[in-house]
Formats: C-alpha cells, structure tokens, sequence
C-alpha cells in the first residue's frame, strides 16, 4: 500500500520527491505524478476547485434583482476551476487508486494551502467521502533536510481541525459578502438601465475606504501659511543652526497644526529676526546618550512595504520575489507569514545560517557574518526568539542554502532580507545627542513697544525709563553616532548628515561651545511656509494600513498588538490592492494610490444605505481575529457563519428598501457651464443635472448619466466634456451583457428635444460621408503621408483618414479609401503611434487589444501591410514551444515521425531513380561550398559573448564554442555540460547547460 502526498505546486512535488529519494528509493517519473515503493507524489496548480452555491439557488447574472436576493445557501457545492480541470483529475485519479491507503497534505503551511486540500479530498469523495486517513506536511522551509524533517513530525487531521474550520468559514464568508454584497449594489446602481457592475468584498471595501477617507482629507485640506525663523551663530569653534521655539508652547488638540517652531502673522515672525540680529546669545546644552536597536525581522507585509519605499515594488512583485526565493532558490523561509519572530530553539540553526553568510563568497555581507560569529552575538535574545510570537510560521529569514542565478530583483529582496537578520543579532547603535538653546535677550522694537509682544516672546521689563526687553530662544540639536552597531551591515559606519540638518534641529554634528561664551547671530531668515495635506497613501502604507486595521501604525510594538485584526491576512493583502485597481477603484500613479470617481460613488452609496459595515475596517479586522480565535480552537464555526449570514441578510434589505430618488453624499458644483442655457450643473448620485442660473433650481432640463455603461466619469472629465463636447476614446464601458469596450462620447443637440444629449460615437462616419458636405483639413495638423497616394493623413471624427477620402475644396471628388480607427478592438490608438506608423510602417508594441472571439487581451504592432494595402497586426516574434506538426497518411491519421521519416526518403529515393534514368551521365565536378551567409542579429546578451553583428547561424555555434573553450567552461566531470560565467548566464538563463541544449538556445537569442 502507498501514501499519496499532494503538493500545492509541480515545483513542491520535485522538491519533495528529491529530499525523499534517499530515505524512500528511487521515483519512476509519470506524465502528472512521481512514484516509488511506498510514496505517490503528485500536486495541484493553486486552487483546482473552488466553493459556489447549488444550482437550485444560484442566480446566474442574468437575472441579478433585488427579487432573487439574498443568496444564502443551506451548504455548497463545489466545482472545478475551468482552467485546471485536466490536473484536477489527474490529482483525483491518484486519490481514488486502490493502492492508496493514505494521504499527506503537503500544500503550503497556512490558511490557503489547507483549504487547497481539503477541497480536492472533498470533491474527490463526492456524496461519499474517501474514508482515507490524512496527515499534514507543515513546511516552514524547503530545503531537503527540512522537508525530512518534515515527514518525520507529520501533523494529525485533528491537529489541523481548526485550521480547516477557519479556511472553510473564511472561503464561505467571502462568497456570501462578495456575491450579495455585490449583486445587491449592482441591481441598486442598474435600477434605469443597463448593467452598472458595483463589486464589493469582504477586505476590498474597507480597505478602498481607508483610500478614500484619505483622499477626502486631502481635498478638503485648507493650506495655512506660517513662518518659521532660522539663524546662524558664530561662536570661536565656528558657526551652528539654530531654529526659533517658544519655550511655553502647548499641545493645542482641536489645532494639530499649531507647532511649537510655527508663527502664524508674518509680522510677528519679522518682527522677531530684525530684533535678534547683529545681537549675542547666552547658550546652555544638554547631552546624553542614546541607542537604538535595530527593527524587528521581516514578516511579509513588513517585507512588502520595505520594498516599496526602498525600491518601488508593489505588494504583489515583493509576493513573487519571495516566493521564487523560497520555492525556486530555496535561499528564504515561508514568506507568507504573519510573525517576525523565531522558535525558542532556533538559536543553533541560527548560528548555522550566519555561518553559511561568512563562507558564501557575497563580499558584502560576508564580513559581518563573520563578526557577529566572531563576538558571540548569535545568542537567545527575547526580542527575536519567543514561541509566543511564533504560530503556523516563523519570520522571513534566509535558509542555510546559499543562492545562485539570482535574477538583480531577487537579489535585492535577498539582500534586504539577510541585513535584516543579521541587524536584529547586532548591538544597538549608539548616539550622543546634544539640546543646545541659544536665547537672545534683544529689546523690543519700537514700533512694537505699544502692542503685546510677537506670538511666543517673552516680555522682561526693567526699571521705569529703560527699553523694555524679550527674550528669543533657538533650538540645535547635535546627534553624533559613537558606535554604528547594527547599522554598520548597512553601511553606516560614521554619523551621517541627518535630513534637514541645516535647520538646526534635526540632528548634526556641532562645533563646541566654551563654558560662559557669548555668541553672535551672524545671519537670521523668516521662512515663509505653507502646511501640507497629510501625504496620499502607497503600497508601503496601505500596507501598513491594512495590517493596523485601517490605521497607519509605525510603532512595531503597536502593530503586533494590531496586526491579529488587520485586513487581511500578510498572504492576501497584494491580491487584494491588485483586485482594487483592476476593478477601476484605485489608480496607481508612480507609487501613489489614487481612487477613482468610482471609488467615491460606492461610498457615497454604502453611507447613504446604512450599511457601513461593509466599509469599516475595524468591523472586517474583528473578522479576522475570529477566524485567528477559530483556528486555535476558540470559536465554532457554526457561530461565525450565523453572524456573517445575518449582516448579508441585512446589506440586502437596505438596498432594497431604499425608496429615496437620490443617496445624500458631499457632491460637486462644476466649473463648466450648462451647454444648453449656461446654469450650473451640479452632481447627484446618479447624474450631473442642470440646476439654473442660481444653481438651486430645476433648470432646463439639460443632465445626463453619471456612469453610462457602467463606467464612472471622474469629476475632470465632465468638465472636459462639456467644454468640449467630445471626450475619448475611454476604456472601462460594459455592454448590457457585460463584456467591456472603449469608446468615445459626445455631446449632440437634439432639435426633437430642443436640449444636448450623450452619445457614444464608435467612429461610423458614413452617415457624414453620404451628404457630400466638403471638410475643411486648414486647421487640422497633418500626421503623416498616406501609405496609398501620399495625401496629408488626418484626424476626422473617430478615424485617421486621407484628405482624399473625403470631399474638399481642392479636390470634391473622394480617390483614396486609406482609414484606420482612433479605438481598434479596445486598444486606443493615440495620435503619436499614427504618426509613427505612417513615417516607420509600424506603431510601438501596443497591448490591450481585446480578440472579439476569445475576449482575451493580446499585444501586437500595428502596421501597413503593402501586399493587402491595409493596416493590420504584426505580432513579436517568437520561438514555437511546440515540435513541427506530424505529417498526416493517407488515412487522415498522423504518421509517426520515424515512418513519416521513411515515407519521405523512399519517395527522395523513387525521385532520385527517375530523374538519373532520363539525365545524360557526366562527370560531376563538385562545387567548392559555398559561406554560411549572415543575416541574424544576436541579442543583446548573446552579441556580448560573440560580438556585434549580423551572423549565420552556424558562426553563432561556432564563436560559442572558442568562447567556451577559450574560457575552459566545460564540466571536468562532465565533458557534455557546460558552466556559465557571468557572460554565459545571460544567455543559458541557467548555471549549467548540455551542448545538446546549444541550438536551441541560440534559437530564442537570434533574430532575421
């Protein structure tokens, strides 16, 4: 009898299959699986089957009405996931054989991996269950010792109950938020027609909400200008900064504004730098010591937003990154973790990994391995070991396998990760930070001496008949590193200088200053300023964000506490950004996330509906904490599921019963005037209305849609349009059957309606053409010839066209037909890629075309094709995965390729025979053979190994070999394979590959 162990990916079976072969014998390798005497190993691709409601009360979204909602199903089915139907069975064929007794859920260790499985094992049974025992694989590494270790502490179904409770409840609950929650607000948003998709999600909504409060904060900020006053003091060491405080200042709670260094009068801030200037200041300081420990090792959305800021990568590339790290090179731990700390009796491995740092041959970071082994700084150190901290996973570290091939991303994200390793080990750093306050006894000016003194300045009066005096302090702070500590892996081994030092009080090194030395203020500025919006959030924050529950948290302590209520979980977060954006409710602009008019629009609905719980994170964070408490044994499933049936049940009702013409929200009045009568136009929920010349009225009738086909016009858009009275083309628009398309828009005037109405124009001018009126080009720039009579090209409606394809003054008649569209199968073509076709041939790569057949999007050039006079798609080229198709016999059947073989020299041969019957016999002089003639391109990596220029591609084979030989790259051991150097990776993309695999890796590095 054998075991059946189910990986979650083909690239986890191969691993599980390698560490095993020493302890199980050797694996025969199938088409789907691997086995030996004892072990099958096979694997799914991700998700195989997934959750949906039986057929007797689904609703198909066809029928998506208030009438067939709530959908809340007694219990689920399950089907397969269209995409992997064909691995799926191969996964069940191998679950149902006779000779499998047991299984062993080998699918990553957390939430999703245990949901994974427990599908398939489900679906497998059907009606009945498979009745086979299943044990856990819980992997937090995976390298071949770690999977034995593995195998030897294989966890029981029970163990894994809770877990199973929780990924079933989790999977369920977002069914029922999701399928309601959106079914519910599309009907409410489709009620006049159309299909208006309004998607809504258990952790999408609120985190879209903390966007949006955000964005609303920062359109409602009102800019204040203050002053603040910096100086310069020269003392006999030489001159320091100094920035003006008030010394009695408070926190104001209502005003966060209000700063202690702030002025809010111009006059009082000048008022203060003409007194203290040419003047003496008395300084006092203070010094003391400080440190500063190192941050707390990677968990995946600490990881995540270090990434972003340091380097730009989103959420979802980190996601990749770390993967590849952990499954392809096995250089990391299980990245989708939730804790930054280590087991208790991790220390030994620990000290392995720093090890294997110090012998790696990486120059940066070897050395401080080194170190630390050297000072004994690996030990049991609190803040980093506490199985406490420690639930499914442990931190992000790297694993005692030292990498290679290393792609510049994946070594990036690897160096980050070991700094950090290494830097919680390392001693704190040490600072002496120095308070200098400089203060100015000046006398008060006169023209100030009748008004109060400025805001902050201390009036001292002396006796009757002397110049009243005040008092102005400067603030410096002097922050010198005296041990860099950890910061030394990082490449700080002195004090650097400190953002904004120049101002004086940020931190700096100081000059000293002699006991009882007067100082003078050799120059002093007030600086006008204005306060700042709080700043738009990007991945690194959101992250943050999510994981504090909707709140930004930078205080690690503060966000462990927070992070067990997050949104989301550290392996969901990315997807969950990545959904928002393509759903069109965020815009990502460079590393800024910016909602869409969509986005506001939902939570204007979602407010007026009363139904906030779909929008407050805290309520989604609470969620989480109950699956967390589910997952330990703490909380029934039964009771989540009734609570989260009860709050859909409620979502549907008050969309539902929601009489009202209008949703109250914070809408726009637009610049733009009426088209029709010149009244304002104002927003609704639903429209943007002509409200009169007062704005208050009904005006005269003129409105329109806020989202025609579903798609939302962002506020500067409409006041283009109706300036315009065209926009496009625009992308996002859904037909009523729910398929998307692009599409310009205009504004006509209707002489039935006697007012303007929207139209989309989808570039049919042949109505235009058949009145023969003639078109005047004088005012249109030209973009090119016209590839079929050489005519100025312009733009006309929704076309590209030939000034001769229509009539004008220089020529009534129309001669040339040359047409191209602005939109083509969904893909905008902009004004510049016409010009470049016309003058190259061709456009740039363009990639959202959309096929009309398939509805998958594609990437193609456009470009003029001369033998059908047209404008069509070129394609990039690339090299065939697939082998040559068989030829076919007689029978319509294909032949083998060795008979195909046969065939093909038997009838050379009968050729051959015929053709030497009929040909006069003579002697035959061979013909010295002819160069190899070059008309290939290497690329860019392969011309760096073989040279520039065009080549045969035998001289590719040919300069390949010296270079090889030249260089002594073949394998000792191995005459038949050949090592990579630095030069040779970027062509083989490996470490090592076979002479037999050189043709076809010059195939995919040359071009004609």
């Amino acid at each position: 009898m054998k075991t059946l162990v189910i990986a979650e990916k083909p690239s986890v079976a191969q691993d599980i299959v390698r560490a095993l072969t020493p302890i199980a014998g050797k694996f025969e390798k199938h088409d789907d699986h691997f086995e030996s005497d004892t072990y099958v190993v096979t694997s799914a691709v991700g998700h195989l089957v997934e959750i949906q409601a039986p057929e007797q009360f689904d609703v198909k979204r066809g029928k998506w009405s208030f009438a067939n909602l709530p959908v809340i199903p007694p219990f689920f089915d399950l089907k397969p996931v269209d995409k992997t139907k064909t691995r799926l069975n191969a996964v069940i064929k191998q679950a149902k054989r006779k000779d499998v007794n047991a299984l062993v859920n080998a699918c990553d260790a957390g939430r999703e991996g245990e949901l994974i499985f427990r599908l398939i094992e489900q679906y497998a049974g059907g009606a009945k269950p498979l009745g086979k025992p299943v044990q856990r694989l819980w992997l937090q590494s995976m390298t071949p010792q770690a999977i034995r270790d593995g195998f030897d502490h294989l966890r029981s179904n029970t163990q894994m109950q809770g877990l199973a409770d929780a990924a079933r409840s989790r999977s369920e609950a977002d069914w029922l938020v999701g399928i309601n929650g959106t079914r519910a607000m599309t009907a409410f948003n489709s009620r006049d027609g159309g299909f208006f998709l309004t998607t809504v999600g258990r952790v999408q909504t609120p985190t879209l909400a903390v966007v949006v409060e955000r964005e609303e904060q920062i359109r409602k900020f009102i800019s204040r200008d203050y002053w603040e006053i910096h100086a310069s003091f020269e003392a006999l060491a030489g001159s320091y900064p100094g920035k003006w405080f008030d010394p009695r200042w408070k926190k104001d709670d209502e005003d966060s504004e209000k700063k202690a260094d702030r002025l809010w009068h111009e006059r009082d801030a000048q008022a203060i730098a003409d007194a203290v200037r040419g003047q003496k200041a008395t300084v006092t300081e203070e010094s003391s010591p400080t440190t500063q420990a190192s941050p707390g090792l990677f968990d995946l959305t600490s990881l995540q937003r270090e990434a972003n800021g340091k380097f730009g990568y989103s959420a979802k590339t980190t996601l990749a990154l770390a993967q590849s790290l952990y499954e392809r090179h096995k250089a990391l731990t299980y990245p989708r973790t939730d804790s930054r700390h280590l087991p208790e009796d991790y220390v030994a491995v620990a000290k392995d990994t720093f090890a294997m740092l110090a012998d790696s041959g990486m120059k940066h970071l070897a050395p401080h391995a080194l170190t630390a082994l050297n000072n004994n700084y690996v030990r049991k150190i609190p803040r980093v070991f506490d199985n406490k901290k420690v639930s499914d996973h442990f931190a992000i570290i790297p694993t005692l396998q030292a990498p290679s091939g290393l792609s510049e991303a994946e070594q990036k994200l690897y160096d980050l990760v070991v700094r950090r390793f290494m830097a919680v080990f390392f001693p704190s750093a040490e600072y002496q930070v120095t308070t200098r306050i400089s203060k100015v006894v000046a006398p008060t000016l006169p023209d100030a001496r009748g008004s109060l003194p400025p805001e902050g300045a201390s009036p001292i009066l002396g006796r009757p008949g002397d110049s009243a005096t005040t008092e102005h302090h400067f603030k410096t702070v002097g922050k010198v590193l005296v041990k860099p500590g950890w910061l030394a892996i990082y490449g700080k081994e002195a004090a650097e200088e400190v953002e904004d030092a120049k101002d004086g009080d940020k931190g700096q090194n100081l000059v000293p200053v002699q006991a009882d030395e007067k100082v003078g203020v050799e120059s002093v500025d007030a600086k006008g300023l204005k306060t700042r919006p709080p700043a738009r959030y990007s991945e690194a924050t959101l992250l943050g964000a999510m994981e504090g529950a909707g709140k930004l948290v930078d205080d690690d302590e503060l966000r462990e506490a927070m992070q067990e209520k997050g949104l989301g979980t550290p392996a969901t977060r990315a997807a969950t950004i990545e959904g928002l954006i393509n759903e069109k409710y965020m815009l990502r602009e460079g590393r800024e996330l910016i909602p869409t008019a969509k986005a506001f629009q939902l939570m204007t609905l979602l407010r007026g509906l009363g139904v906030e719980e779909l929008s407050r994170p805290e309520l989604t964070g609470e969620w989480e904490y109950k699956l967390a408490q589910m997952e330990q044994g703490k909380l029934s499933r039964a009771e989540f599921m009734q609570g989260i049936a009860a709050m859909t049940e409620h979502i549907v009702k008050k969309a539902k019963e929601y009489d009202r013409d209008t949703v109250p929200g914070d809408y726009a009045t637009l610049h733009a005037p009426c088209p029709n009568c010149a009244g304002v136009v104002r927003e609704n929920y639903r429209r943007y209305t002509c409200t009169g010349d007062d704005g208050a009225s009904e005006g005269c009738g003129f409105s329109f849609g806020k989202s025609p086909a579903g798609r939302t016009f962002e506020p500067a858009e409409v006041e283009q349009f109706l300036n315009d009275k065209k926009i496009g083309p625009l992308d996002g628009f859904r037909s009523k059957a729910g398929w998307p398309f692009v599409a310009e828009m205009a504004l006509k005037y209707s002489e039935e309606d006697k007012n303007w109405k929207l139209e989309f124009d989808f570039g049919d001018d042949k109505k235009n053409e058949e009145t023969g009126e003639i078109v005047d080009f004088s005012d249109s720039e030209s973009l090119g010839a016209c590839p079929k009579c050489g005519s100025p090209v312009h733009e006309r409606g929704s076309n590209f066209v030939c000034s001769k394809t229509v009539p004008t003054d220089d020529q009534p008649t129309p001669s040339c037909d040359f047409k191209s569209g602005k939109i083509i199968l969904q893909q905008p073509v902009e004004r510049e890629q016409m010009t470049k076709l016309l003058a190259t041939g061709k456009t740039d790569l363009l990639d959202k075309f959309v096929s009309m057949r398939t509805r998958r999007a594609f990437k193609a050039f456009l470009a003029w094709n001369p033998e059908e006079n047209k404008v069509s798609f070129e394609f990039e080229p690339r090299v065939s995965k697939y082998p040559p198709r068989k030829t076919k016999t007689p029978f319509g059947k294909a032949a083998p390729a060795k008979a195909a073989g046969k065939t093909a020299v038997k009838s050379a041969a009968k050729t051959t025979k015929v053709t030497a019957k009929k040909a006069v016999k003579s002697p035959v002089v061979k013909a010295p053979r002819k160069a190899a003639v070059g008309n290939l391109t290497p690329s860019a990596a392969l011309a760096a190994v073989i040279g520039d220029g065009k080549v045969a591609r035998t001289e590719v084979i040919k300069k390949l070999w010296d270079y090889i030989k030249a260089n002594n790259l073949q394998d000792a051991t191995n005459k038949r394979a050949i090592n990579a150097d630095a030069k040779l990776r970027a062509v083989f993309g490996k470490d090592q590959v076979t002479m037999f695999e050189l043709a076809g890796i010059v195939g995919k590095h040359v071009s004609a």
